[in-house]
């Protein structure tokens, strides 16, 4: 395990597992929501966003969090693991909703550059309601042509049996 991606709906714990299993592997770990939003909740250009993502993944080890459909292919090609977070909507949904009320105005500082404040957004919590119909299937689709270890989790009691395994 040196090249691990881990993707899933927003809201399933990419992030908390990413920073999880750095610290049990001793991986270096890249948040891509920290170097695709740009302060003010601007995205990065789509061809600089593609660059980003082929610099992180020629990297000869590394815990990559976050999905960006549009860059899985070169991931895809230089993982040698796969963490998908399968989680039923209503989980996802519910932590996106908690975790935007509980950190309104504030800043995730290792996920978020300055500028990008937790706020109350109605089209992210559409964006995760519509996730397994829309983005779900294009990230399956994407991932048939992975080669490597696959570890999906499609209930948090999963995960936890996982790291009771790992430590």
């Amino acid at each position: 395990m040196q090249r691990v991606m881990i993707v899933g709906c927003p809201g399933a714990g990419k992030t908390t597992v990413a920073k999880r299993l750095a610290v049990v592997t001793g991986l270096p770990l890249v948040h891509l929501d920290f170097h695709y939003w740009q302060s003010g909740w601007v995205r990065t250009e789509s061809d600089v966003w593609a660059e980003k993502v082929e610099t992180f993944a020629a990297q000869p080890r590394w815990i990559i969090d976050g999905n960006y459909g549009g860059t899985l292919e070169p991931r895809i090609a230089r993982a040698d693991t796969v963490i998908h977070l399968d989680f039923p909507t209503h989980i996802c949904l519910y932590r996106v909703f908690r975790r935007m009320l509980a950190g309104l105005g504030k800043r995730r500082e290792a996920e978020f550059v300055e500028g990008c404040e937790e706020r109350f957004d109605w089209k992210f919590l559409w964006f995760v309601l519509n996730y397994k119909r829309t983005n779900r299937p294009r990230d399956l689709e994407k991932l048939e042509s992975f080669g490597g270890q696959m570890l999906r989790f499609e209930h948090p009691r999963e995960l936890e049996q996982f790291w009771g395994m790992v430590g």
